[in-house]
């Protein structure tokens, strides 16, 4: 599995997603296999979030990890009405107690709420003072609140990216490799499976041999600095996403893929789920 450094750690270039884990207590025992089977597979980043399930995932999570601690290199994150100063470090404790750890390696603003960034990066700060977490970085942040921040602690950005919406790459995607900030890209293969039927990727899928959803996180991993965490709960699923930071397209599969999919010519409103 190829690697990048994230908050001066070499992770995976291909993770866990777990958005929608943890709302069905039926599903708990598959859902901490398919995390197992995925730390197995070299998809030892696992992203989640206080907001999942309502802390659902990080129980998830947590029970997925016990014993592999030391595998797993573990993003969570804050609800934008829990990251003040006193209620982020509520909100750290509730999270690190679901996820049975005493330390996230990387913890993240969910998106920009009613306090001053300011205020956030201080609670931050103390949090990663006190050893609770390892860095801190922000998600569903355009460029414009990045310029804001000007904060070069900030170890990372997640938003949504992939084939359908391809808006960073006008103006978001660039300056964050050239500041070497990692971006981190949540639903690489969109939702409810539209993507995933496109005729054209299927087209390039079967030249490769390959599935369309290997295709795109493909082409996701083309892009220096970008990870991708896809969620997957069947086995066969969490090996072909393992399997796919080893494909690579060619300029004629790149070509189509921007027939089918324009990039972007002008700024836009940056894209969130």
């Amino acid at each position: 599995m190829r690697t990048l450094e994230l908050a001066g750690i070499q992770v995976p270039v291909i993770g866990q997603g777990t958005w929608r884990m943890g709302e069905r207590p039926s599903e708990r025992r598959r859902e901490v296999a398919a995390l197992q089977q995925g730390i197995e597979l070299g998809l030892r980043l696992i992203d989640t979030a206080e907001m999942y399930g309502e802390g659902g995932a990080e129980v998830v999570v947590g029970q997925a990890i016990g014993g592999r601690r030391e595998q797993v290199f573990l993003v969570s994150k804050v609800y934008p009405h829990n990251a003040s100063r006193q209620g982020m470090a509520a909100a750290c404790e509730r999270s690190l107690q679901r996820l049975q750890t005493e330390r996230i390696d990387l913890y993240l603003l969910h998106w920009r709420g009613q306090y001053p960034l300011a205020e956030s990066v201080e609670a931050f700060e103390r949090l990663r003072e006190q050893g609770k977490i390892g860095r801190w970085g922000v998600s569903n942040c355009d460029l414009d609140d990045l310029l804001e921040l000007h904060e070069p602690s900030c170890a990372a950005n997640q938003v949504l990216y992939n084939p359908e919406a391809r808006g960073i790459e006008f103006d978001l995607l660039p300056w964050q490799q050239r500041q070497g900030m990692p971006l981190m890209a949540y639903c690489p293969l969109g939702q409810a499976g539209r993507l995933l039927r496109q005729p054209s990727l299927g087209q390039i899928a079967e030249r490769h041999a390959a599935t369309a959803a290997q295709v795109v996180l493909a082409w996701l991993l083309r892009q220096p600095g970008v990870i991708a965490i896809p969620k997957a709960v069947e086995p066969a699923h969490l090996r072909l996403n393992a399997a796919a930071a080893a494909l690579q397209l060619t300029t004629e599969d790149l070509a189509q893929i921007d027939a089918a999919f324009a990039a972007p010519t002008r700024r836009s409103p940056l894209a969130m789920i």
